[in-house]
């Protein structure tokens, strides 16, 4: 008995559409850039502000985006250490490594 196959026709999810958008960024995304541009520790809640005045991210509607960045953020140290794209200067405050 030969196991059939289901063939979806479309689009798979694997697919990202690169036409004439620019790429939505991550937070995290969104951090790294903001920290490269300022080249100084910024706190998440400046981090956020700058994010959203510039219009490389906004908020789908958290109630503390600030707080979900920073856990991201400290995250991304853990688990990537030397590798990481962030690294703590000082108490709630982070630079680009």
């Amino acid at each position: 008995m030969a196991a059939a196959k289901s063939s979806k026709k479309g689009k798979s999810k694997k697919t990202k559409e690169t036409g004439g958008e620019a790429k939505k960024l991550s937070a995290l995304d969104a951090a790294a850039k903001v920290l490269a541009e300022a080249g100084q520790p910024m706190s998440c809640k400046e981090m956020i502000e700058t994010m959203v005045q510039k219009g490389y991210w906004s908020s789908p509607g958290g109630k503390t985006p600030s707080s979900t960045l920073y856990s991201g953020i400290i995250k991304e140290i853990a688990t990537k250490g030397k590798e990481s794209r962030f690294k703590k200067t000082d108490r709630g405050r982070f630079a680009r490594s």
